[in-house]
């Protein structure tokens, strides 16, 4: 299955949760994808009537100060069927075929779900669980690693430091660099 289309399951699974404060006209998966790397950021938004657009939530791969790990719903959404259909999407990326242009940002359109296409998006999560393919970190998963982006924390040594303020003396061997001024 490609990933676009498990993402728009994972938002018809969670259509009715997200139709809080008005009718929902349509919905949208925004993500930025990069050959051969995991997508690490998600953000799911819909569109009400009058035009009015409202991020949901976003998914994060990776901690930072302003995202933790994993879903973090906003503006009064909350959906355990979209934070559970997510977070397996997310952790098993390497299950889903990536499009062809998988280097340039994706825009995933959902719209009102078909009692067709919900019975679908149900029957593939419930087999997702019924094969067990949802177990992320279990001994039949373990030796699956996600390659990360970015230095290596361990890999550098912080600034030395005497207080707040304090000038520390350029070794980069540019002296009056662009930088410096």
């Amino acid at each position: 299955m490609e990933l676009d289309k498990a993402l728009e399951f994972a938002v018809i699974l969670a259509w009715q949760d997200l139709m809080t404060g008005g009718q929902v006209l349509s919905a949208r998966v925004e993500y930025e994808s990069k050959r051969g790397l995991p997508v690490d950021f998600l953000t799911v938004w819909t569109l009400r009537s009058g035009g009015y657009q409202d991020r949901a939530c976003d998914y994060s791969t990776r901690a930072s100060p302003a995202h933790p790990v994993g879903v973090r719903f906003t503006n009064s959404y909350h959906s355990n069927a979209l934070a559970h259909a997510l977070d397996f999407i997310m952790k098993n990326q390497d299950q889903f075929t990536h499009p062809d242009d998988a280097w340039r940002p994706h825009l995933v359109m959902i719209q009102p779900p078909t009692p067709e296409l919900a019975a679908e998006a149900t029957a593939w999560m419930a087999g997702t669980r019924a094969a067990g393919s949802n177990r992320v970190g279990s001994k039949a998963n373990a030796r699956r690693t996600v390659p990360r982006r970015g230095p290596n924390p361990a890999a550098f040594s912080p600034l030395p430091s005497n207080g707040p303020g304090e000038v520390v003396d350029d070794r980069s061997g540019f002296p009056n660099g662009p930088w410096c001024r």
